[in-house]
């Protein structure tokens, strides 16, 4: 049975500005998937459950001749991408609706769904053979600990009934835990096949290095391609992977690339004689330019494809007939696609897509392309989040509008782009301000900036319910894409390589202040500044070079470069590639970059907000900034959210609470 929940606001026909419980009404679409013949695309229908405070994801079906709809799996359960088999007749995807997690094969002329295999909770990259006969898959499997030590520990016997604390847990593996997983448990992620019919999963891979690329079929359905680092420093090579091919009768591996960097994301051609692969630089440097190169199975030679366009390719598919390439790529605030040509030529198919998610306007969005050309993707813009579209014959068509009944009766901010110079060096910077439902040029209005994460990320004119619910408040908002943000070339990331933070970033931001302050609707008194992450981070910096503004709210922020890099999961990637060395070879550039060395100047109210399950960025750093803003006498707070990691808007009622915090510390110091 089919519920729909219409709002009162639709119900009156009536306009309000959004508001906190409106997240919950929000829905949008995620990894849109068209069948190989083009007739049918299957896609993720994501809500909020204002029950379970948690995304439901429901699989939909959408016929194109007939433009029917309806759900092909539309309860509590949660299932994964669906993936089609190359008849187009079978979708496959990881669900636990039995309780325990299950690889699934559903038949769509049939209506009937078989349950192939049990598999644990870490099942990535389904991917059917072309002959339909088999379904490969990466699992994790567990590992014993390699550390020799641990075959001289004596244990006494437990007298039996008797209550000892659990035993210590031995920790060898350098990458040990992962931010929203918490402690890993040692294991190695390998290449599985199961029959599509059901029986006993088979193992492929057994070295102890991990196997977590997407993988790719041979044509004749006999051999797997796929991305692996390998040798003796794998764990710590995390800018070094090649591809490899292994025969899933004999076992056999042959690698099949031998250069420097990383070569990911494996495509087999139509023909099925080549592979197309995401290729970037193995340099220790914090932002690389991805491209594409091609892979000749027959004689080994590469073929690399100009870049003409000096943006790097976020993913990239085969057209019908092997002759160009359909790739996804970011410009300027926008996620685009576009056909890409051997010698580099780019063509743009379209400039929109979007919204995939609801937070924060970060770029986002998935395609998938039929045999015969078909493009779905996900569409979106800076008034709703995704929805599904198809190019068919050059022509973009919508193909759902998942928010029309709700969000054409909410009276939401306008966004405004503009370009201005930085104070530092004349560098453009590229941003955008939302104005509150109402606006009216001749008054003036509180301003707050707010600083997106990364660095190396982007924001754009793109939805955001965060941002929308501060518009609703009166605010104007404030957000750029400064100087180290991704989608406008590599020279333009490169400027903040060994310079975050900086007085350069922090110039940006304060440029863009200022050329809004001369747009003669800010209140210039009220001043206020917010970002999580690297945004969190900025914002910390930022307080310790100004006083401009009346208060500040620091989001999961880094304060102290060397606890953050020592304590977090990211510091295999983040130590050699965004620092000149070792914290302890290099302190003073880290105690530069660190916010904590600039709050002796700090005289802002700034309230500190962290999950206290975060390892990207450990709720210690808010910690360590909350603890010296207290001896400083400075007026604070520490907010620390239960159960949340990094991703600290994960769960509606989270993001919800995020934002009200924000404001609520901003109403306090002067704002409304």
């Amino acid at each position: 049975m089919l519920i729909f929940y219409v709002s009162a606001a639709s119900e009156s026909q009536g306009s309000r500005p959004f508001q906190a419980e409106d997240i919950f009404r929000l829905e949008y679409a995620d990894n849109p998937r068209i069948s190989p013949n083009g007739e049918k695309v299957v896609y993720l229908r994501k809500t909020n459950d204002i029950m379970t405070d948690r995304a439901r994801r429901d699989i939909w079906c959408i016929e194109l001749e007939s433009m029917n709809q309806y759900p092909l799996f539309s309860d509590r359960h949660n299932r994964s991408v669906p993936v089609w088999d190359r008849r187009s007749e079978r979708i496959a995807f990881v669900s636990n609706a039995s309780g325990e997690n299950h690889i699934y094969v559903h038949l769509l002329k049939e209506n009937r769904t078989l349950q192939v295999v049990r598999v644990p909770d870490r099942v990535r990259n389904l991917e059917w053979s072309p002959d339909g006969s088999w379904i490969a898959f990466n699992m994790d499997v567990p590992a014993p600990t390699r550390n020799a030590f641990t075959q001289n520990i004596k244990r006494p016997n437990r007298p039996e009934g008797a209550r000892w604390s659990a035993r210590p847990v031995v920790i060898d593996r350098a990458r040990y835990q992962s931010d929203g997983r918490g402690m890993l448990p040692s294991s190695y992620s390998q290449i599985f096949i199961v029959s599509a019919e059901g029986g006993a999963k088979r193992q492929l891979t057994f070295a102890q290095e991990d196997h977590q690329s997407n993988l790719a079929w041979s044509k004749d359905s006999s051999r797997i391609i796929y991305s692996a680092r390998t040798g003796e420093d794998w764990e710590l090579s995390l800018r070094e992977s090649n591809l490899h091919a292994i025969d899933i009768l004999s076992g056999d591996i042959e690698r099949l690339t031998f250069l420097d960097g990383s070569q990911t994301h494996p495509k087999i051609s139509p023909s099925g004689r080549q592979v197309a692969f995401l290729n970037a630089s193995g340099d220790t440097v914090a932002y690389r330019h991805t491209e594409l190169a091609v892979l000749d199975l027959d004689s080994g030679s590469i073929v690399e494809i100009p870049n003409l366009i000096d943006r790097s390719i976020r993913s990239a598919e085969w057209d019908a007939e092997g002759e160009r390439f359909v790739i996804m790529y970011d410009d300027r605030g926008h996620r685009k696609l576009g056909y890409l040509s051997w010698d580099g030529e780019l063509t743009e198919i379209v400039g929109d897509v979007s919204g995939a998610r609801l937070g924060r306007p970060y770029l986002s969005g998935e395609f998938s392309v039929s045999d015969n050309g078909l493009i779905t993707y996900t569409q979106g813009d800076a008034h709703k989040p995704a929805d599904v579209a198809l190019v068919r014959d050059g022509a973009r068509q919508p193909l759902t509008q998942l928010n029309r009944n709700f969000l054409d009766f909410i009276d939401l901010g306008e966004i405004h782009e503009f370009v201005y110079d930085s104070a530092l060096d004349g560098e453009q910077i590229h941003g955008w301000y939302l104005t509150p439902p109402g606006f009216d040029p001749e008054m003036k209005y509180p301003l707050i900036l707010e600083i997106h994460g990364g660095p190396h990320l982007a924001y754009g004119p793109h939805f955001s319910a965060e941002h929308q619910l501060m518009a609703a408040r009166g605010y104007v908002v404030f957000f750029n894409n400064y100087r180290g943000s991704s989608s406008y070339g590599e020279h333009f990331a490169m400027l903040l390589q060994n310079k975050y933070n900086s007085v350069d970033d922090f110039t940006d931001h304060m440029s863009g202040i200022d050329a809004m302050i001369g747009k003669g609707f800010i209140d210039e008194e009220q001043l206020f500044v917010t970002g999580g992450s690297a945004g969190g981070a900025a914002t910390a910096y930022a307080v310790g070079l100004t006083d401009r503004f009346r208060a500040a709210a620091a989001v999961n922020p880094v304060i102290n470069w060397t606890s953050k890099v020592l304590t977090s999961d990211s510091y295999l990637s983040q130590i050699p590639n965004q620092f000149p060395g070792l914290p302890w070879d290099e302190h003073e550039h880290y105690w530069q970059r660190s916010a904590l060395s600039l709050v002796g100047n700090v005289s802002t109210p700034t309230m500190v907000m962290a999950g206290d399950a975060d390892r990207r960025t450990p709720i210690s750093e808010a910690e360590q900034y909350y603890q010296a803003l207290k001896l400083r006498g400075i007026d604070t707070a520490l907010v620390r959210v239960p159960g949340a990691s990094h991703a600290i808007s994960s769960r509606p009622s989270r993001m919800i609470a995020k934002v009200e915090h924000v404001l609520a510390w901003f109403k306090t110091h002067g704002g409304r």
